[in-house]
């Protein structure tokens, strides 16, 4: 079945709780009578106040485990309208594909709804994703008194709707709006970040400090922003409830993302103290401001683009510009008189996650996950590609060999735009570069790993740097030996100056040579926020690039082979040994799915060499 073509069979539970006086009869007809839509089910888990216990053997200890964690099985995702927010499935009903429309289809007539597409994305699973949610139990284990504020910040991004409509009514919001099917703006909550969330978002404060951290404005009033002129609004009122279709060009620009794509944090001590430092968490927005892709500038480069234009581009997999018509009835059926629009965004959100929405598939009934499974392939597929094709450029440079020695060194370009890898620290990449000679026995390798992804030396030992609580690879100008390996990644250090796996106790980055984006400046105003760390005075670690060099001893009078790959991890095994060493539900559950899953690094780059015997 193609990607986002929309299965007859699955149905949208109905479920029409707070529904506002402006939902007409006709509304409530169509939703019950003619809709063929997607039912979404989906499971997450609740953490637990305290520090971490230690593992007990005894029965009564895994009872009451396995009591902890029953508890936290989750209700079916339904279509729903309340005050100021709509479930996705409501949407839906006009903005997903159907046999009987041609609306939402690119040039070869392949399904582009926004629905479908967003669907098996992270963005619809932002609520759902194990790992986050076992994240953030550890920093709520770790930090036991700052558990209200934790899981409020985490849920002002990760389930936007329900966290605004607890600032509307000033009322607290905490994880268990997740778990709890009785608990106020439930449905709202597990829909992730979802349509009526990014399309409400008010444009007046965007860009700046004040808007970011998940700082966006949704106001009563139910305006539903796109990039459209004069949009036909009589549909989406009578058959939305009530919501009202304006043109905002801020949909389109990259300040948009930034609310929840730039989060700064106030690190804690061990006694859960706040101290006064912004420290920079995730930036993928200042970073890009600080490169050549940035728009926002009064002349901007050629090779500026916004955040959507990568990650929701507007041509179709053929390369074609999509112009279609936006939505269809909710019968299933084209409306009549509706123009085809330009400027049609595919709702992809390609990014480098492959491990998560493998394990959502993989694990669709245990975690009540409706996208079925063909969508989530699109999706890791377009992840691979994305991190394959448009991700990083990788380079050998300057080769020699003399007196037993083969020098040489390996570039990394980063077409991205912002840091590679960036956002969140369990990201890593890192360069495996191995030296084979005329018969393939392997004389070096540097950046060797097993089945599951974690980092050996060439007899397949596990690096000491991949056990929780070792230390951690520098960054390296110059590697020398099999035990070295130039992984490009975010180590933070807490306030004490040292190494910490929690996010809300990180105060500075003891090293940070995640790859900077072309243009990157360290005179421009984000430099600060977006500077490296632990580089050792490395000179060519430069903006968009960096240059590793390697000495090796080889025997003289040898043909040699260099192969280097460049390897993508969302969840590094060292940052996964130290999660994985807490005692929560959240972290048991994920533990569960972590262990089946394919840990296979994702190929970012490659390039074969042959060093001739003699130089």
């Amino acid at each position: 079945m193609p990607h986002s073509e929309l299965p007859s069979e699955r149905e949208i539970p109905m479920s029409c709780k707070s529904y506002p006086t402006q939902l007409t009869l006709l509304f409530t007809v169509v939703l019950v009578a003619l809709v063929a839509g997607v039912a979404i089910v989906r499971a997450t888990a609740a953490p637990q106040d305290g520090a971490a216990a230690p593992n007990a053997g005894a029965a009564q200890k895994q009872e009451e485990k396995d009591k902890e964690s029953a508890k936290r099985k989750l209700s079916e995702g339904v279509a729903m309208v309340d005050e100021c927010f709509a479930t996705s499935l409501v949407c839906a009903y006009c903005h997903s594909n159907t046999a009987q429309s041609n609306a939402m289809r690119d040039a070869e007539h392949s399904p582009v709804a926004p629905f479908n597409l967003w669907d098996s994305t992270m963005m619809a699973h932002a609520a759902r994703d194990p790992l986050w949610r076992a994240a953030v139990s550890v920093e709520v284990a770790a930090n036991p008194t700052r558990r209200a504020a934790i899981e409020a910040k985490c849920l002002r991004c990760h389930s936007p709707m329900a966290a605004a409509e607890r600032q509307h009514s000033l009322s607290s919001i905490s994880m268990d709006v997740l778990y709890n099917k009785d608990a106020p703006n439930h449905q709202l909550a597990l829909d992730g970040v979802s349509c009526t969330a990014c399309h409400q978002i008010d444009p007046k404060n965007l860009g700046t400090p004040e808007s970011f951290s998940g700082g966006f404005d949704i106001f009563p009033g139910k305006r539903i922003y796109g990039p459209h002129a004069q949009p036909r609004g009589g549909p989406m009122v009578n058959f939305s409830g009530g919501f009202t279709p304006e043109q905002g060009a801020h949909i389109s620009k990259s300040s948009l993302c930034a609310t929840c794509h730039t989060l700064f944090t106030k690190p804690l001590d061990k006694d859960g103290n706040e101290h006064d430092i912004e420290f920079p968490e995730q930036t993928p927005y200042l970073e890009w401001r600080n490169s050549i892709y940035n728009d926002e500038v009064a002349s901007p480069s050629p090779e500026a683009r916004t955040c959507q234009q990568c990650h929701m581009p507007q041509k179709g997999a053929d390369g074609v510009k999509i112009r279609t018509r936006i939505a269809r009835n909710p019968a299933g059926r084209d409306f009549g008189g509706l123009a085809p629009r330009d400027s049609f965004s595919r709702h992809v959100f390609v990014g480098g996650n492959t491990l998560i929405p493998a394990i959502l598939r993989d694990n669709a009934k245990a975690l009540g996950v409706g996208t079925p499974a063909y969508a989530f392939n699109a999706t890791i597929e377009a992840a691979k590609e994305q991190l394959r094709e448009r991700s990083a450029r990788v380079s050998v440079v300057d080769v020699s060999r003399a007196a037993g020695k083969l020098r040489f060194g390996v570039k990394v370009e980063n077409l991205a735009g912002h840091k590679l890898p960036s956002a969140h620290p369990t990201r890593r990449t890192w360069l495996r570069v191995v030296i084979k000679d005329r018969d393939e026995t392997v004389l070096f390798r540097s950046g060797g790993h097993d089945g599951n992804g974690a980092l050996v030396d060439r007899s397949g030992k596990l690096l000491a740097t991949e056990r929780r609580g070792a230390g951690y690879q520098p960054h390296y100008d110059v590697v020398r030996s099999d035990e070295q390996v130039q992984i490009f990644e975010a180590i933070l250090g807490d306030l004490d100056g040292k190494v910490t796996y929690s996010l809300m106790q990180a105060a500075s980055y003891l090293k940070d040579n995640r790859l900077l984006p072309r243009g990157w400046r360290p005179d421009h105003p984000d430099a600060k926020a977006t500077a490296p760390a632990g580089l050792g005075g490395d000179t060519d670690f430069v903006g968009g690039q960096d240059t590793t060099r390697y000495e090796v001893a080889v025997p003289d009078g040898q043909r040699l082979a260099i192969e280097v790959t460049l390897l993508h991890q969302v969840l590094g095994s060292r940052f996964a040994a130290e999660l994985l060493a807490w005692d929560t539900p959240e972290v048991r559950e994920f533990a569960g799915y972590y262990e089946k899953a394919d840990r296979t690094p994702d190929l970012m780059g490659e390039v074969n060499v042959a060093v001739p015997a003699k130089p």
